[in-house]
């Protein structure tokens, strides 16, 4: 009995293909929205205190800043993932 083995260095197969490409669009979507919002910021109680009828709490403000370059990269990457990833080999 014959069992075909697969051949080595063979062709990416359609379900890579689909990953590939649905890894490029992720990637220019996450570099086109980093690049349109820069950042984000949230606001989160850190310290809360009641002594009497005074009421005392801080708030602290967090903000996570994406810089430029790592928006522009994205979409490069993803780009090129779509380019070569679409080509026949």
């Amino acid at each position: 009995m014959h069992h075909a083995r697969p051949r080595v260095g063979a062709s990416v197969h359609g379900s890579d293909m689909a990953g590939i490409g649905i890894l490029a669009i992720a990637l220019i979507v996450a570099g086109v929205v980093g690049l349109a919002y820069g950042g984000s910021s949230s606001t989160k109680e850190t310290y809360e205190a009641k002594l009497g009828p005074i009421e005392l709490s801080i708030k602290e403000k967090q903000t996570v800043n994406i810089p430029v370059w790592a928006g522009v990269a994205a979409i490069a990457l993803g780009g090129a993932l779509l380019f070569l990833g679409g080509r026949k080999p």
